[in-house]
């Protein structure tokens, strides 16, 4: 079994209507995902007004597309923190709608803005995984991650999924904060340390930002699979038709033993997600 962590559809790129870039609707979602040998895949929505795209994809459509295909998707929802009554959207959305996570969050506010607060409580409550992606101007954190840190010491009953270029810099002890950076990685990144201290955080490898952290020095990539399989996350972040996904090349060709393969695959995702 093979289960995409992050995928999107919606109007993603609503800047660029008519003549942009498109999302795929759920029945192409579905198509690409039979033409690569994806069984299900993580719908995730985006309604924050920094998302940098340019669009959106609200909760409530992302629980139609999964019930169009429910065998073959699983919602989250996702929030902007600066909303009105907050935990009662998210208490709703578990117990009326079945959502099984948080996310994508990119909103512009610091990683520990008391904002996020009231969101880390509430996955902490109902078991929900709060992916996040991380950049310059959105979740923001300093190098070393020290905010990430503190909500994860805060919040220890929530599971923080890292994802984006903010973030997945963070595996060299050398991190510009931002972009895809080349070359070899150097020892003492915050990721390889948090990962070792604490239980609560997991790894989404989608987009060109968990595909540059495993491919720019391969040898190093190999001890940190070998370090931290067992909280690592296959994904791709697919949302624009006729989208170049590198990420599904890279895990078929990687090296790695059978359980660590199927924990990448589908493993890791179906225990984080209660399934």
């Amino acid at each position: 079994m093979l289960i995409d962590f992050h995928v999107h559809l919606g109007n993603c790129f609503r800047q660029e209507y008519p003549d942009g870039r498109r999302s795929p609707s759920v029945h192409g979602l579905i198509d690409w995902m039979d033409r690569n040998g994806i069984d299900m895949a993580v719908l995730l929505p985006l309604e924050s007004p920094e998302v940098h795209v340019g669009g959106f994809y609200l909760s409530e459509d992302a629980i139609a597309d999964r019930d169009t295909y429910a065998e073959r998707l699983i919602a989250f929802c996702c929030f902007d923190p600066r909303m009105s009554d907050l935990p009662r959207l998210i208490d709703t959305y578990v117990e009326r709608y079945g959502v099984r996570g948080f996310g994508e969050a990119l909103n512009g506010l610091a990683f520990d803005d008391e904002m996020n607060w009231p969101i880390y409580e509430k996955c902490s409550e109902h078991a929900l995984p709060y992916l996040f992606d991380m950049g310059p101007t959105y979740c923001w954190d300093e190098v070393g991650l020290p905010r990430l840190e503190r909500m994860m010491r805060q919040f220890p009953d929530c599971q923080f999924v890292g994802h984006g270029p903010g973030f997945w810099t963070a595996i060299s002890g050398d991190d510009p904060r931002s972009g895809y950076p080349t070359g070899p990685i150097t020892p003492g990144g915050a990721i390889d340390r948090l990962m070792a201290d604490y239980d609560n955080l997991w790894l989404d490898m989608s987009a060109g930002s968990g595909h540059n952290a495993m491919t720019r020095d391969p040898e190093f990539a190999a001890g940190f699979i070998e370090r931290h399989w067992r909280k690592m996350l296959f994904a791709t972040d697919y949302f624009i038709v006729n989208q170049r996904v590198p990420n599904i090349a890279w895990f078929r060709d990687l090296n790695v033993r059978d359980e660590q393969r199927e924990a990448i695959g589908s493993a890791n995702a179906l225990r984080l997600l209660g399934m």
